[in-house]
């Protein structure tokens, strides 16, 4: 029998003794994509090494606190086994994977996920465990200058404002105050630099909310590539009358603007989503109509499976082996 630890909150010790561990995370990479399981580690004569996940999770949302389920597995139980990072975590049995982590120089960021719940006769024992241990954001990363962008950021956790603050990000922002770019907007449009109002609607962009009313004449811009700029900066916003300037440039006589819609059409509510991929799902462009299943494939509704199955049968190649894909999965 293999011994492995799963680390987990202690608001849920009492349903694990009753029933197990539940199969409640994803597997990673393309080997467990899609797949409901655990995240287990073996249990090593190094209490660190053996724990060294409490840190990474214990900044994570959810309860407080975090106990030790210790889980006996057959040795021939099922399992992948590789580092948090690995597209293609190798499939093992679960003696296997204690021998392989056990052989590591640096088992850091190592895991082994089984792909079904535990049974409550596999769980040993629950303890508490010191969480003063472990690694946080990946090993080694004390020392390394935090990186500020979209996709390595955050968004909520304690002390981000105040470095995204004291280290920019030269695409991802902050973006200058408010008034700023009101005063950047005015400037670009009396010289007609598009260059500049592309940029100035790449920095909105990245806001929650902002002033439509001022922005919305950019609808009618000659250049389709600030259009398109204004469709993306503001499919995210909150602003009543949002939707009602998407309409509008879903009947762009662009291509690339209506594209731009249709691919950023999932950040909407879902009705005015499907609204708006309705009209974008009959689109003359190929591209569009593409764009527009990417979308339909992220919204959970009747009205897009609808879609979805109406745009398997496209003309274009392209959009039907899309559409294909996403059935798939």
């Amino acid at each position: 029998m293999a011994t492995f630890v799963h680390l987990t909150p202690a608001a849920y010790t009492a349903r694990i003794r009753r029933n197990g561990v539940r199969a409640a995370g994803h597997g990673r990479g393309t080997v467990n994509a899609g797949v409901r399981g655990v995240y287990v580690f073996p249990v090593l004569p190094s209490y660190t090494l053996t724990h060294q996940w409490l840190r990474e999770l214990g900044r994570r949302p959810g309860p407080r606190g975090l106990v030790a389920v210790h889980v006996r597995l057959p040795d021939g139980e099922p399992v992948t086994v590789g580092r948090y990072s690995d597209r293609e975590p190798v499939r093992t049995t679960a003696a296997e994977a204690v021998r392989r982590i056990g052989a590591l120089e640096d088992a850091r960021g190592w895991e082994v996920f089984l792909p079904r719940p535990v049974a409550r006769g596999e769980v040993r024992q629950i303890r508490p465990v010191r969480q003063v241990h472990g690694w946080r954001y990946f090993p080694d990363a004390h020392g390394v200058t935090p990186c500020t962008c979209d996709g390595c950021r955050v968004r909520g956790e304690y002390g981000s404002r105040r470095l995204r603050a004291r280290r920019p990000h030269p695409l991802d922002g902050p973006p200058p105050a408010p008034r700023i770019l009101l005063d950047r907007l005015d400037q670009a449009e009396s010289r007609d630099d598009r260059a500049a109002l592309r940029e100035i609607l790449h920095w909105y962009g990245l806001r929650r909310r902002g002033p439509l009313s001022r922005l919305a004449t950019l609808a009618g811009h000659p250049d389709p590539i600030v259009r398109t700029a204004l469709a993306e900066a503001v499919a995210g916003w909150s602003t009543p009358g949002v939707d009602a300037l998407l309409r509008q440039s879903a009947g762009d006589g662009t291509p690339e603007v209506r594209r731009a819609v249709a691919a950023h059409a999932a950040y909407r509510e879902p009705a005015e989503a499907t609204a708006l991929l309705t009209i974008l799902a009959a689109d003359p462009s190929p591209a569009v109509r593409e764009a527009a299943a990417d979308s339909l494939a992220e919204l959970d509704t009747p009205e897009a499976a609808s879609l979805l199955a109406h745009l398997a049968n496209d003309p274009a190649p392209a959009v039907r082996e899309a559409v294909a894909a996403y059935l798939d999965e």
